[in-house]
């Protein structure tokens, strides 16, 4: 008994440390990893398929070196197809390449890493969408803004290319014609973000921004397409309207006889963020993923036009240092007593010593106004753990003592019964 104790011990202390993490869940003969986020493209595009969580997983279980070969092939239900050579599709150390893409290449894609006495997969879900055919809600990156407010608008994911032009072209809902930048009191650009100074109701909407990379010596075309949400109301100019039905004559308006009118509207209570509280430290093992919910109160007619949205470091989440690491999704509207309840799911995986007080901060806004909380990430202290297991672990080894002891110790009953001998002969 005090062995298993102390084996226990020895195996908390282990997984706290990060030696010992959770096992992954086997498929095949092979270790598979949580699947990389959904990416959406538009055909005749440059693609750079990476496996950012795939390799993050394998450097924090330190399963890979750094000269380990990885294949890439795409999964269609029977057999894998693998890529190589100079084709349109290549592989290219741990990346997939389109030059271009078409609608064809949709799919999953699976990438492998194998050696001797190991094998990890990876994979990814890619829809390349045909020209003609364009789902911008799904193949837009999700922006929110407050009317006033300056607007930087970053070009996301384009990490992995080679830019040629120092400026990226922006156009605005499907626009032909480039926006017209740097006119007074309009669009700027800088370091190829479009600035907008402040934002208007009018601002809302789809921008497209474009370029051309460089690859194999050849130039291809990259857009990536932002929805701009705006919430509040433009300022505008009041004015007084005369209520002619208190008038004798409707055509006859004097400045003595007239009098006025004004309409009141509902006024719209603003969103609540119920949790988490301002000031929620989120702690986590090293290596250890990590989901956070943002849980948000508000009146059920305007539940649908409530913006709900994670910003890291003051960033969106996939402008942010942790994209690739990170998603945001899984919105729920539930009914609850006062309202609608508005939940909205952050999952981080594998938290770092990189991650130790970045702040993290749930955003909401409607037309009644806005609302935001700031939280921090932060490594889980070891030394407290050691604590809890050291003293586990003693109180098991007491509990175990002490049952011996009274098992040693305790008084016997006097078990002598009253007996008489039997005759032997049966007869009396």
């Amino acid at each position: 008994m005090v062995c298993l104790v102390l084996m226990f011990a020895v195996l908390t202390i282990e997984y706290v440390y990060g030696s010992r993490l959770p096992p992954l869940p086997m498929k095949d003969g092979c270790h598979v990893v949580s699947p990389e986020v959904m990416i959406f493209r538009v055909e005749g595009e440059a693609i750079i398929l990476s496996f950012p969580m795939f390799m993050r997983v394998l450097k924090v279980r330190n399963i890979a070196p750094l000269t380990a070969k990885y294949l890439i092939h795409k999964d269609n239900g029977t057999e894998g197809v693998a890529y190589y050579g100079e084709g349109r599709v290549q592989q290219h150390d741990k990346q997939l390449w389109f030059l271009p893409a078409q609608a064809s290449d949709s799919g999953k894609y699976i990438c492998t890493y194998r050696n001797e006495s190991y094998c990890v997969t990876g994979s990814i879900m890619l829809h390349v969408y045909e020209s003609s055919y364009v789902d911008m809600e799904k193949l837009s990156y999700p922006v929110s803004a407050t009317v006033g407010e300056n607007l930087p608008l970053k070009c996301p994911s384009l990490s992995d290319f080679n830019k040629t032009d120092r400026l990226i072209q922006w156009h605005k809902d499907s626009s032909p014609t480039p926006l017209q930048l740097c006119r007074p009191g309009s669009f700027c650009q800088r370091k190829g973000d479009l600035m907008i100074p402040a934002v208007k109701q009018t601002d809302a909407g789809v921008y497209t921004c474009q370029l051309r990379v460089l690859i194999n010596n050849q130039q291809y075309k990259v857009s990536r397409s932002i929805l701009l949400r705006v919430q509040g109301l433009d300022p505008a100019i009041t004015t007084t309207v005369p209520d002619l039905s208190t008038t004798s004559n409707p055509g006859l308006i004097s400045s003595t006889s007239s009098s006025y009118s004004s309409v009141h509207t509902p006024i719209i209570q603003p969103p609540v963020i119920v949790s988490p509280l301002n000031g929620t430290i989120f702690e986590s093992l090293h290596g250890s993923g990590l989901e956070l919910f943002c849980n948000v109160l508000t009146e059920c007619q305007i539940a649908g036009s409530t913006v709900v949205t994670w910003l890291v470091n003051g960033q969106s989440v996939e402008s942010s240092y942790l994209d690739g690491r990170a998603l945001q999704g899984g919105r729920r509207v539930t009914k609850v007593s006062g309202g609608c309840q508005i939940e909205l799911k952050l999952i981080v995986v594998a938290i770092t010593e990189e991650d130790v007080e970045t702040e993290l901060k749930c955003v909401t806004q409607n037309q009644g106004g806005r609302q935001e909380v700031v939280a921090q990430l932060r490594l889980e202290d070891p030394t407290f753990t050691w604590l809890v297991v050291a003293a586990v672990a003693v109180s098991c080894f007491l509990t175990v003592v002490l049952v011996f002891i009274y098992a040693l110790f305790k008084p016997k009953r006097n078990t002598k019964m009253d007996y008489f001998l039997a005759r032997q002969n049966s007869t009396f």
